[in-house]
């Protein structure tokens, strides 16, 4: 499947292929580039559904920074009339990844506390979106740079707290002394044990990604597990794509339906051509990022 890409969306995961993190970038030379929304170019033999001209949106092996861009039609999603290309960029990998950890990963079901890590990034931002959309819940955020703190709370979030030495006895304090029922993060195992002392008997822990970088550490003896009643999970959204391309369509028709229906508000900032991109990319890889970011590749909206 060939699309003729309007917009396309930036993410931190372009950074980590750039900086050589193993698993990123398949091979050299690379075009980052992971969500396009445009129209259809062609589609290939046996394609159903699909049709050249058609306005789709779609999760890309890389290669979606560009005038066109390859996706697996299985990976690429209608877009409503009533929704713009803008708005469709930027729901595959943060909103979609969103959803699918909490309905997925993390069984989140309303009314449950919810803590997310790098809450100033874009997938932290669709969370506190998503988190009332599905139900609501209490949302406490932490994040790397205390001038982010503002910001991240203005997105939605009831709590948030610089990360810290002193991050557990924080997030338990503003919790009223108990612990979270879902904990969501993307910084590897850097912050496991924070995570488990803060995680609630019955509670989930989600890693979905590995933000700093390095190699993670091994994960805690099954005896902590148990103990604490404990559950630690993975999720990786470009794996999902690979083994369940259909759990991973249908989570991106859901963010659409919530989008179309008013309940979902998918917040962007846009940047006006692909030669900003480089600048949006150091301020991801310096933590100076706020919320979701894309990119006009063609002159249509």
């Amino acid at each position: 499947m060939s699309i003729d890409v309007a917009w396309a969306g930036i993410n931190f995961m372009d950074v980590m292929a750039r900086r050589g993190d193993p698993g990123y970038a398949p091979a050299w030379p690379y075009v980052p580039g992971l969500e396009v929304a445009g129209t259809v170019r062609e589609a290939g033999p046996g394609v159903g559904g699909l049709v050249a001209g058609q306005r789709v949106v779609a999760f890309t092996p890389g290669g979606g920074l560009a005038e066109v861009a390859i996706a697996p039609a299985a990976l690429t999603v209608p877009v409503p009339a009533e929704i713009p290309l803008p708005t469709a960029a930027g729901t595959p990998m943060v909103f979609t990844s969103a959803l699918l950890l909490l309905t997925d990963a993390a069984r989140f079901t309303p009314g449950e506390s919810v803590l997310v890590h790098s809450a100033g990034g874009g997938v932290g931002g669709a969370l506190a979106r998503l988190v009332p959309a599905l139900g609501g819940g209490t949302l406490i955020g932490t994040v790397g740079r205390p001038d982010k703190v503002d910001a991240t709370r203005r997105s939605g979030y009831d709590v948030v707290l610089p990360r810290g030495a002193e991050l557990a006895e924080a997030v338990r304090a503003a919790v009223g002394g108990n612990g979270v029922d879902v904990v969501l993060d993307p910084m590897g195992t850097s912050l496991l044990d924070v995570d488990l002392a803060i995680t609630s008997p019955g509670g989930r822990i989600v890693i979905f990604g590995n933000a700093g970088g390095g190699a993670p550490a091994p994960l805690p003896e099954a005896g902590r597990l148990i103990g604490g009643n404990v559950a630690i999970g993975g999720f990786s959204i470009t794996s999902l794509s690979r083994s369940a391309p259909q759990r991973v369509a249908a989570g991106l028709r859901r963010v659409l339906d919530l989008v179309g229906a008013g309940r979902l508000d998918v917040a962007l900032t846009r940047v006006g051509s692909l030669a900003g991109v480089p600048a949006v990319h150091q301020l991801l890889a310096d933590g100076r990022g706020n919320g979701k970011y894309v990119v006009r590749v063609a002159d249509v909206d």
